[in-house]
């Protein structure tokens, strides 16, 4: 019999309907029932794709004397944290503090019956593990919190309430610090230290791909000709792109790589991983022709729009398992594709398997990941990558998350655009995506997070919804130069402030659950520090200095850690640039900017905004005046350059 999350739209939630646990959905009625029948709370949070969770489901939420034990003690509370962001951050925040180490997924938090937590955990097993440093297993922990609950364990009541005013005090910086271009030294030597050489990256494994860290290093390298911070760019994007984390048949990255070499992949594929990753390797194009980024970028976007969307709407996710294994869809045998190379009369398969990395014994459990051997595609390799899609088409396809996010697909959005800039008809199904995607978050007035597809949304937006959209907006009106889009974009960012803003400070939700939004640059880049990308380009393009200010306090009230730890604010770094140094403005007809999209995108500066004129050449402008007009658009950068 199915429990309530039957009639949750999320897909998460949907996956655990069938569960014998009893579980409620976020609710009201469940903390009522908590504390009615002074009953422990367990709150589990996850989302779809992630591997960990459906580990713990299958171990533990669907093990009867689990289930009994949670039925007959708790009341047991699951929640999509891609659908709530808020809730999640929340809780790893109480992760963070008892555990003193970064949370993860699944997430398991145990409280009182007043909702006031005081054990956080991960994947927790079933049973104990002996020796383990991480102690109890779930069946006993659960029927030890439960003896203390029943009983009013003070120790209990007393360490929850310790955890409680930890979590409601608010430090505020010690000091401001001056913001100046010396800050990057710091976040290079930083870098530095945290660099595979060998393999590119910033970690050992885990290792993610960094887009933001990897997108500053590039803007570092266009400012000030930065020869380390090219070499770290190039060498980390061309081992990512040699598969494995990356799907060499499909196309996509995958959300992580559990070995250096980025060969393992978590196989689970994200929105916002690959739109990041599809913008900067179209960037890393722009900025050193090497035509294969541009390729790994054309074929995250196409993979995208193939696969993982449906009326020019994004999903969010796609699994890691498939036909109850992890990776099955992607891996392939030795003998499977010798036999359909021989099948297609290829004379040199010894070779071909070579350079794809396919061995008889395999390099993931028995099976073959594709991997590139050389950096360099090999020869014919689009052919046999047809072959590959084939062999891959009789298999279960990994279950895919049909949620669309507005965070989430204004980053694809804003990629699109980018990649628009040389190929028009990714910049026209950009139009497309940014049209639906308003249609459907943007209902009577209000903007929203989350939605199933062809459903009506019900959560309403957090900042980063407002930051990014507003940023994929002004991405669209620099790319066609419909004013509209700039409209909207002030819009949303006005709506920004009013809401989350107050003296320098960002809060990434109000109402039911207020959280306070993060600086740095984790998961993906952080909201504040795209709020703020936000705000200087429409202080640019609407000539309107309070936008600049309201950027300006923000990097201000978090400069003395941006100062002291700026590998950890890498995007926000980017913007300190940004507001030292200052737009450019290039003005002109937008015949002219049409037909020069691929050389102004080129330019070697960064920080360019577009403005349609009846300019008959290029006239290039700061903030308070222009520098110089020329109808040579490969002027450009000796103009800018020698604004400075």
């Amino acid at each position: 019999m199915s429990n309530r999350l039957e009639k949750e739209d999320s897909p998460y939630l949907q996956q655990h309907k069938e569960n014998p646990v009893d579980w409620y959905p976020w609710c009201d009625e469940a903390f009522k029932k908590a504390k009615d029948e002074n009953r422990a709370i367990f709150i589990s949070i996850g989302y779809s794709s992630c591997h960990w969770c459906h580990v713990m489901e299958e171990n533990v939420f669907e093990n009867s004397v689990c289930a009994d034990i949670l039925n007959a003690s708790f009341v047991c509370i699951k929640v999509d944290r891609e659908e709530r962001p808020d809730i999640d951050k929340h809780y790893q925040e109480v992760y963070t503090l008892l555990n003193r180490r970064a949370g993860g997924w699944p997430t398991s938090i145990f409280c009182t019956p007043e909702n006031k937590p005081f054990f956080a955990g991960t994947y927790i097993p079933p049973e104990s593990r002996e020796g383990s440093v991480e102690g109890m297993g779930f069946i006993e922990l659960t029927k030890l919190i439960a003896d203390k609950i029943s009983q009013n364990d003070e120790q209990i009541i007393k360490n929850a309430e310790e955890i409680e005013s930890f979590l409601n005090h608010k430090e505020h910086p010690k000091e401001a610090t001056i913001l100046k271009e010396d800050i990057v030294k710091n976040f290079m030597l930083q870098a530095k230290n945290n660099y595979d050489t060998k393999y590119g990256g910033f970690s050992t494994a885990p290792k993610f791909p960094h887009a933001s860290t990897l997108g500053t290093l590039l803007i570092i390298d266009k400012l000030y000709d930065d020869p380390s911070a090219k070499a770290m760019v190039l060498n980390t994007l061309r081992n990512m792109k040699k598969g494995g984390m990356y799907d060499l048949v499909d196309g996509g990255f995958c959300r992580y790589s559990v070995d250096n070499e980025w060969l393992v992949p978590h196989f689970e594929k994200m929105l916002y991983d690959n739109a990041l990753l599809c913008e900067l390797y179209t960037n890393a194009y722009l900025t050193y022709k090497d035509d294969s980024f541009l390729q790994t970028a054309k074929e995250i976007a196409e993979f995208w729009n193939n696969h993982m969307s449906e009326d020019e709407l994004f999903y969010s996710a796609s699994d890691a398992d498939s036909e109850s294994k992890e990776g099955t869809y992607f891996v392939y045998s030795y003998d499977e594709v010798y036999k359909v190379l021989k099948e297609n009369n290829y004379t040199n398969i010894d070779e071909i398997l070579s350079q794809l990395s396919i061995t008889k014994d395999g390099n993931f459990e028995g099976k073959n990941i594709i991997r590139f051997r050389d950096t360099d595609m090999p020869h014919g390799f689009e052919n046999i990558k047809f072959l590959l899609q084939k062999l891959r088409a009789k298999r279960e396809y990994p279950f895919i998350d049909k949620k669309i996010q507005t965070s989430w697909s204004s980053m694809m959005i804003k990629a699109l655009f980018t990649l628009g800039e040389l190929d028009s008809s990714y910049k026209q199904k950009a139009i497309k995506n940014l049209d639906a995607l308003l249609d459907t978050m943007f209902k009577d007035t209000k903007l929203y997070h989350t939605t199933l597809i062809h459903k009506n949304p019900k959560i309403e937006a957090f900042l980063e919804d407002y930051a990014y959209l507003s940023q994929a907006l002004i991405a669209a009106f620099n790319s066609t130069q419909n004013e509209l889009y700039l409209i909207k974009a002030q819009h949303f960012t006005n709506l920004a402030l009013e809401k989350f803003y107050n003296k320098g400070t960002w809060k990434f939700s109000i109402g039911e659950f207020e959280t306070k939004a993060e600086i740095s640059d984790n998961t993906y880049m952080s909201s504040i520090a795209i709020i703020i990308d936000a705000l200087l380009s429409l202080s640019t393009l609407l000539e309107d200095e309070k936008y600049a200010h309201f950027a300006y306090k923000t990097l201000e009230y978090n400069s003395f850690e941006l100062a002291r730890r700026p590998i950890i604010y890498p995007y926000m770094l980017r913007q300190m640039l940004r507001h030292l140094k200052g737009d450019r403005v290039i003005k002109s007809s937008i015949k002219n900017l049409e037909q020069n999209a691929l050389e102004l995108s080129s330019l070697k500066y960064p920080f360019i905004q577009k403005k349609a004129t009846n300019e008959s050449g290029f006239m290039v402008c700061g903030a308070s005046s222009c520098f110089a007009q020329t109808n040579e658009h490969n002027k450009i950068n000796d103009i800018i350059k020698n604004s400075f």
